[in-house]
């Protein structure tokens, strides 16, 4: 199994996923319009991989094949005032 991966431009560390280079007919029209023009990133083989870098290779491998693509994005920020006020708490 093949992926293609292309960055968002317009959204910090945001990819999206896609079987075929260029193909983004099963992707929503609205997720391509707040993604911005898809940039090649690279080109995956899924194959022989237990893991990626940024991404569960098996939600990947799943919305590839359900939906034919899937949408990789940043986790959230953590607050650093609430990790500093939960600290706090536990001395």
């Amino acid at each position: 199994m093949f992926c293609v991966i292309y960055r968002s431009p317009q959204r910090e560390q945001t990819y999206l996923y896609v079987e075929k280079k260029d193909d983004f007919s099963r992707v929503p029209e609205e997720l391509l319009r707040g993604f911005g023009k898809p940039q090649l990133a690279m080109v995956l083989s899924l194959d022989k991989r237990d893991k990626l870098a940024n991404a569960d290779i098996n939600k990947v491998k799943q919305g590839l094949s359900e939906q034919g693509y899937y949408l990789q994005i940043p986790p959230p920020v953590e607050s650093l005032l609430n990790i500093h006020l939960h600290q706090g708490k536990k001395v």
